[in-house]
């Protein structure tokens, strides 16, 4: 609870640090590679992830990711996505986005080992709030044998117009996952 204040406060802040600047922001580009630290507050998991994106033109996309996470438990989850997305470029500063992939997640336990096969479907939106800090937000399903809706929220700051760092915040019911990471822009 004390994240999400604090990041509505960060928010409110960047929106009027926007609405004063006169410098143009960076174009969203959707040629990325990202690399991110991911920490899930429930049964102590942590890992990596790493996603990717590539403009095709005409705004859609291929998008792509895999995530491997280590529970204390001695339970090993590895989550791999391949996909299409659209954007709407809605306004000079944002987009609206949505993605569909085809998702795999492989479990590890101690005593059996498990695979299923699912859909994932996101759908938010991209855009700077001052040229250099950039926000996302969205909503996010993930279809395996159980269903899962989470929201999701994130900044980041460019450094420069092919490198950003910065944090993303997901709420799932009762699990949370924390990530912090870069992201490279290739084109």
């Amino acid at each position: 609870m004390k994240v999400l204040i604090v990041l509505t406060g960060l928010l409110l802040q960047g929106i009027a640090i926007a609405q004063t600047s006169g410098q143009q922001p960076m174009n969203r580009n959707y040629n990325y590679a990202e690399l991110r630290f991911v920490d899930v507050d429930r049964n102590g998991g942590d890992g990596i992830r790493f996603n990717g994106s590539f403009d095709l033109g005409n705004h859609w996309l291929v998008v792509g990711g895999v995530t491997a996470l280590d529970f204390n438990n001695s339970v090993d989850t590895t989550t791999l996505e391949i996909g299409v997305g659209y954007v709407w470029p809605y306004s000079d500063d944002f987009d609206l986005f949505s993605t569909l992939r085809f998702a795999r997640a492989e479990i590890d336990t101690p005593g059996n080992n498990f695979d299923d096969n699912g859909l994932a479907f996101s759908a938010g939106t991209r855009g700077f709030l001052t040229p250099e800090i950039e926000m996302r937000g969205s909503v996010n399903h993930v279809k395996f044998d159980n269903s899962d809706t989470y929201l999701e929220l994130a900044g980041d700051y460019y450094f420069t117009r092919r490198f950003a760092a910065g944090l993303t915040l997901e709420f799932a019911g009762d699990t949370d996952v924390i990530t912090i990471g870069a992201r490279w822009f290739f084109r």
